[in-house]
């Protein structure tokens, strides 16, 4: 059995297609119907265009390819294409059934039956891709670039630019979550005693400055290199993983503003402080290079929290709210519940993830 980053993978991402699929948590209710009605209901259904059908089909996909690739790597490899393809069914009728429940959203046995080829076309993908040795290729060159002890920084580095997809408020500053935090525990504990144990802030939020602001996306940018660094010992291969992450952050925040304003604003954002944000990074990342991964932790950390720290003392503009709106009541719905998630959660799965490897390497040298 081979130790392999599909399982952690695919076990994220079946956790963000429930929250894509039952975003945006609201207004639970019992609508008199019974909920196993969608399975009768005539194909296709009345209002449908083909983003929905590529988005279900696409959406589901990757969660086949992870799941069969981690069957595949397993005790288990025949049953690989088959466990995967019901799996994900499986996951795609209890989210159908839950939306009967959810007034903004609508269940559909077109939706399932797509959700359930996208599974079965992805998990085809990764038994042509074992059979054809891509597979075992890629093992080999894990093996070469990373340690041992790598699976969760490559899980973490694959989902960052994928984060970075749902516009931020600061280019490539991902966790700003404490106002929507305190506004949500707020109203939840609105008219109980629980409301006076939460903590109040003394001062308002500050808008950052625009120094505060060039330092959010460098400490942004320079977070997944030393994450790289923390887990690959080679120098060489730690430059190209650098170059190599900075270019996919520039990649996703232009896709994220062609999606949120149009092809034509790609790159709008991409002024003078989102220039020296980059090659500040670069040049920090270049200079940390050759640090040993020990250091590399500690260093992340503090930039970890340095970013944390900054972003969620300022509040979000009213404008990045209006932004906002295109995925949340767009067509984009049903993404955003998974991206923002992502966005919300990245630089603290980060934290816990080095402060665990910072752990574990002290125990191993302990013991030794």
């Amino acid at each position: 059995m081979h130790k392999t980053s599909a399982w952690p993978l695919a076990l994220v991402y079946a956790a963000l297609i429930v929250f894509a699929s039952l975003f945006p948590f609201a207004g639970w209710r019992a609508q008199g119907i019974n909920p196993w009605v969608f399975f009768s209901a005539d194909i296709p259904p009345p209002y449908w265009t083909w983003f929905d059908v590529n988005i279900n089909i696409v959406g589901y996909g990757p969660l086949g390819f992870l799941l069969a690739l981690a069957l595949l790597r397993s005790d288990a490899p025949r049953a690989a294409v088959p466990v995967a393809a019901l799996a994900g069914t499986l996951l795609s009728a209890a989210m159908e059934f839950l939306q009967i429940y959810l007034p903004r959203r609508v269940p559909s046995n077109m939706d399932l039956a797509l959700n359930a080829a996208g599974t079965l076309l992805g998990a085809l993908l990764a038994l042509a891709l074992e059979r054809l040795g891509a597979i075992d290729r890629w093992s080999l060159f894990r093996a070469r670039w990373f340690t041992a002890q790598a699976r969760g920084a490559i899980v973490l580095l694959v989902l960052w630019p994928v984060a970075l997809l749902v516009p931020a408020a600061v280019p490539f500053s991902l966790g700003q979550v404490f106002e929507r935090l305190e506004s949500f525990l707020t109203e939840l504990l609105e008219g109980t005693p629980f409301l006076d144990w939460l903590p109040l802030r003394d001062t308002p939020l500050v808008p950052l400055s625009p120094g505060g602001e060039l330092l959010c996306e460098v400490l942004g940018l320079l977070a997944p290199c030393l994450l790289a660094y923390c887990v690959v010992p080679n120098i060489g291969r730690r430059a190209v993983l650098a170059v190599l992450g900075v270019g996919l952050g520039i990649a996703a925040t232009a896709l994220s503003a062609a999606l949120s304003y149009g092809p034509v604003h790609a790159w709008e954002w991409l002024g003078l402080p989102a220039h020296l944000a980059i090659w500040f990074a670069l040049a920090l990342a270049a200079a940390l290079i050759a640090l040993p991964a020990r250091a590399c932790a500690a260093v992340l950390l503090l930039v970890l929290m340095w970013q944390l720290s900054l972003l969620n003392q300022a509040p979000t503009s009213a404008y990045f709210a209006q932004t906002l709106q295109t995925w949340e009541q767009g067509r984009f719905i049903r993404f955003y519940g998974l991206g923002q998630w992502l966005g919300w959660l990245w630089p603290y799965a980060a934290l816990v993830y080095v402060l665990l490897m910072v752990a574990r390497r002290e125990r191993t040298s302990s013991k030794g």
